[in-house]
């Protein structure tokens, strides 16, 4: 009895990483995430190795049914080893995994809001041929054929991500034709990362189906549309019980070269996007504030009311590596938390 595993990796293409994967035939059934087999492959053909030394090997790191295949086929996210079995230099999880263990206690939790845009061709789904659509504003979670475009993709890629047991927890259609969101979370770091992963994937191989592509560019179409976000919702168990813990966490954003050295890893095109308009702010200015769509980082109006809760750093771009976003915050803001003893 054999089954079908296709192997997922994140390659090393620059400036912004490109999902990878192939399926291996593998003895048995059933077999949990451990016992999973190592696999290998050239990473000269993905920008992460050269050619007289190209092997690298993939190793499993989360697992979930194929919900494309179906039966006891299952989707494998790896990540990249050296063949010393070290973290390869674009496995940006290990970082991850080492600073979410430091500060594990602090019980931080991320929901991640991922915009996307479907194009057919050249043109964003919905556009004419010629010249542009009516402006921005009756598309955002509209109805109805003249303003929704590719519902039936993103019906088919929410019904993919729950039979593969994601934490899937919304869709919704976004502010330009052709553009909508789904939501991953609330989970730990390496969960909401690892299913982000994943549910990417698997919106790139539905969307094959209806012959059209997914792009996560963080400015699609220039001029007076939304750019592309992925707005990341944070809290630890501190911020959850506690209005203080909130204030700190937004401070701790802005300090010294914080805002700057978050944003130049929040994912490539940034200024493209984070322009003061478009519900952004400057990506060289940082603010914070309640309610706020406007601000780096917005506090949410019920958060303020129920003196707890969470907050929205606005800042990444649809086209941000999950892993990096989420390590940079815990980083920043549970070490402020702990300096702070809110923890």
């Amino acid at each position: 009895m054999t089954f079908k595993a296709e192997y997922i990796w994140i390659d090393g293409t620059e400036p912004t990483a490109k999902l990878r994967s192939k399926t291996k035939i593998i003895a048995g059934a059933g077999l949990p995430l451990e016992e999973l087999p190592l696999w290998g492959f050239d990473g000269s053909s993905t920008n992460q190795a050269r050619g007289h030394a190209s092997d690298l090997v993939l190793k499993p790191v989360y697992s979930c049914p194929d919900p494309i295949r179906g039966g006891s086929d299952i989707l494998v996210l790896c990540e990249v080893l050296n063949t010393d079995m070290t973290p390869h230099d674009t496995n940006t999880r290990a970082a991850l995994a080492e600073v979410y263990a430091k500060y594990a206690g602090q019980e931080p939790i991320f929901g991640i809001e991922q915009e996307y845009t479907f194009f057919e061709g050249t043109r964003p789904l919905g556009f004419p041929e010629n010249g542009f659509p009516a402006p921005q504003g009756g598309y955002y979670c509209g109805v109805g054929a003249d303003e929704i475009h590719g519902r039936p993709i993103v019906e088919a890629h929410l019904e993919n991500c729950l039979a593969a047991g994601l934490g899937i927890s919304g869709i919704n259609a976004e502010v330009m034709p052709g553009q909508w969101e789904f939501q991953v979370g609330p989970l730990a770091p390496l969960e909401v990362s690892d299913q982000l992963w994943v549910a990417r994937w698997l919106l790139y191989r539905t969307a094959e189906d209806f012959e059209v592509s997914a792009t996560l560019d963080p400015k699609p179409v220039k001029g007076d549309w939304n750019g592309a976000g992925a707005h990341t919702n944070f809290s630890t168990k501190a911020m959850r019980e506690g209005y203080d813990a909130i204030i700190t966490a937004c401070e701790s954003l802005g300090e010294g070269s914080k805002p700057l050295d978050h944003v130049k890893n929040y994912g490539a095109g940034i200024d493209d996007r984070l322009t003061g308009l478009h519900e952004t702010a400057p990506w060289d200015e940082y603010k914070y504030g309640v309610s706020d769509r406007g601000a780096s980082v917005r506090i949410p109006w019920q958060v303020a009311r129920d003196q707890k809760g969470y907050i929205e750093d606005r800042r990444p771009n649809a086209n941000v590596d999950p892993y990096t976003v989420t390590r940079l915050m815990v980083d920043t803001c549970c070490e402020a938390l702990e300096k702070a003893g809110q923890i």
